[in-house]
């Protein structure tokens, strides 16, 4: 008998009939029948294609958001979508900033620069009803627990569904390409002919991802029973791909500071890339900075991944808290939270004002910056306080910070940028580390992504870092350097052949006490039988390498013969071995569920023969009832704990 052998039926019963929360017993209800490892099934899994016409992805970005799109016949041309009305100073706007307005009653009125513009000319008493909110991608990433019911903080404080916002949103951008692409094509544009293609950062946790899928199906995108028609891809990854095809002439070189030359501009990056080589991809956004290290296999250039997606929300949003703090110690924290709520668009114009100076940042920059006070914030602090901003500043002892006679904040080059350090400081102490892991050696580029990416003072700081052992390549478009790699992604999503899990994923199970190696604790007998509980029965460790449409098999069998449906907890861990789901670290992260319903089976002996996808940019599961050949429902849920 082999050590995970069979459990006996009558201890599964309890356990798996309903499933309860995993007591010290564990889940008692699955024992492995055959733990057989990894395997390669490539041909099985095989997509079958799906005659799409364009490829339209969409970068749903924390500051600012934007689609591109592709005809698969011409798949080297990607288009841009067309450019917005309404954009700011300073700030190309071949995105959009994300941010919605509902109307008094929930219901969704506008988007990006729309919904600012119309936010801000509504009368102060009226604009306190409308629903008003920026910046919210942020909140799948912060929140511990996300379900289907996680709520956000419109910006006059009312509470509304994260995945309404998040569904309105989707619905706006189907909305406009769809409009675009049949204005192209002279007649309607049919939904069924569209893949779409969604970005998230490659650190989000399998519960924001599936957030995000259960949004696109709540928005119309694409139908449960379709789900291939979305893909989920990866923005660092996007990146990547988009980087790799770059010509010469499409980027700057950090160390000599021209678009390369040396070269014939038509060439690719490739001219300089050879198979093997490593380079990292830095993508820095608004609210996280994710790092990928990638190598290229030639002749095809697939991609592979070198080490686990890494990183933090350490995106450029970390800049605006600074600001916001530095406007606390000036004016008072008990008066800025009012602020906010009571002239909620006014503050909203102080972030934008700020937001322009912002990218006026840069490392030698001598003269100061000016930033205009709305008027309503200069005449509400009176009132609140019964005297004037001038006298704040001059009162606090933030001593960079001025007023200037034309009614603005004046900030000196060193205020600013030291708003900046906090943010640039975890970008390179994250980078640091990164570099001195064994994996990451030899890296030939460093590609710096992503809207915060052209920020003169984030490239000085990783120039200085890197002293040469990497050249730090920034691609020109380079905000929009996701968006298009995401289309690529998307026309062939099999360009990355092996990925690395992010975390070790099992299960528990009850396995056979073996004295000397099983704590005693852990000892359940049963029947004579002494058995082990809460082992972790591991699918993939952390950092394990992965290969595209490699599988994972497992056997289950359910404990009674009528059971309808199996549901299995699933466990994860940031530790490469765990030895039992109540190790310290270990946390249940989701269920596996086999719907057996309907596929009753002469066998004495049900055995479900579950197969689990972890190469792809989503986890899969599929299983078949081994008896009968059929197959059997299975999903795989990280929302609802």
């Amino acid at each position: 008998m082999t050590e995970k052998e069979l459990v006996i039926d009558d201890i599964i019963t309890d356990a798996m009939a309903t499933p309860s929360p995993a007591k010290s017993m564990g889940d008692p209800g699955i024992t492995p029948l055959s733990p057989t490892h990894v395997l390669k099934d490539s041909e099985e899994n095989e997509p079958t294609r799906h005659p799409y016409v364009v490829v339209v992805a969409i970068d749903f970005g924390t500051t600012s958001s934007g689609y591109a799109y592709a005809f698969t016949k011409e798949p080297e041309c990607i288009h841009t979508m067309r450019r917005w009305e309404g954009g700011d100073p300073g700030v190309s706007n071949q995105k959009t900033p994300t941010t919605i307005l509902l109307t008094p009653d929930k219901k969704f009125h506008s988007f990006g620069y729309a919904a600012r513009d119309f936010y801000h000319d509504l009368d102060p008493t009226e604009s306190k009803q409308w629903l008003y909110l920026e910046k919210f991608k942020m909140k799948l990433h912060t929140t511990a627990n996300l379900s289907i019911d996680t709520d956000l903080h419109a910006a006059n404080g009312r509470k509304v569904k994260a995945l309404d916002i998040f569904a309105y949103a989707l619905a706006f951008f189907k909305e406009q390409a769809l409009k675009e692409l049949s204005d192209q094509a002279g007649a309607d544009f049919d939904n069924a002919d569209v893949r779409w293609v969604i970005t998230v950062p490659a650190i989000w946790k399998m519960p924001a991802k599936q957030f995000m899928r259960e949004a696109a199906y709540k928005a119309g995108l694409v139908s449960r029973d379709n789900p291939d028609q979305l893909i989920i891809a990866l923005e660092p990854e996007a990146a990547s791909i988009y980087c790799r095809k770059l010509r010469l002439h499409q980027m700057v070189d950090l160390g000599t500071k021209t678009a390369l030359n040396g070269y014939s501009p038509t060439e690719n990056i490739g001219a300089g890339m050879t198979q093997g080589d490593r380079y990292v991809v830095v993508d820095c956004g608004g609210g996280t900075v994710d790092l990928t290290v990638h190598q290229i296999r030639l002749p095809e250039g697939h991609l592979k991944e070198l080490y686990k997606a890494s990183g933090g929300p350490y995106g450029s949003i970390g800049i605006d808290y600074e600001f916001e703090k530095l406007l606390c110690k000036i004016f008072g924290q008990d008066f800025i939270d009012q602020f906010k709520i009571k002239r909620p668009a006014a503050w909203v114009d102080l972030m934008i004002a700020f937001e322009s100076r912002k990218r006026a940042a840069t490392p030698d920059r001598s003269n100061p910056l000016n930033i205009n006070l709305p008027f309503s914030f200069i005449d509400y602090y009176k009132k609140f306080r019964g005297h004037s901003v001038e006298h704040a500043l001059r009162k606090s002892n933030v001593d960079f910070v001025k007023w200037s006679s034309q009614g603005m904040l004046r900030m000196s080059p060193d205020a600013m940028n030291a708003l900046f350090k906090p943010t640039i400081d975890h970008i390179i102490q994250h980078l640091t580390e990164l570099f001195e892991r064994p994996e990451v050696t030899d890296i030939k580029f460093l590609f710096l992504v992503g809207g915060f990416a052209e920020s003169p003072l984030l490239q000085q700081a990783v120039q200085k870092m890197l002293q040469g052992r990497s050249r730090i390549i920034i691609p020109h478009d380079v905000g929009l350097t996701i968006l298009k790699g995401a289309v690529l992604f998307g026309l062939d999503p099999s360009v990355i052949k092996v990925r690395r899990s992010p975390l070790t994923y099992g299960v528990g199970v009850l396995n056979r006490f073996v004295e000397g190696k099983h704590p005693p604790e852990k000892m359940l007998v049963k029947d004579g039988t002494r058995w082990c509980t809460d082992v972790f029965d591991t699918f993939i460790s952390a950092d394990q390498s992965v290969a595209l449409g490699e599988t994972v098999k497992r056997s289950y069998t359910p404990a009674k013969p009528s059971q309808q449906v199996i549901v299995i907890h699933v466990y994860c861990s940031e530790k490469e071995s765990v030895s039992f789901i109540s190790d310290p670290g270990v946390r249940k992260c989701g269920t596996l569920k086999l719907d057996v319903s309907g596929t009753e089976s002469p066998a004495t002996r049900r055995e479900i023969q579950t197969l689990m996808q972890f190469g792809d940019t989503e986890i899969r599961a599929m299983a078949i009832d081994v008896a009968t050949s059929r197959s059997v429902k299975a999903s795989i849920d990280f929302l609802s704990q």
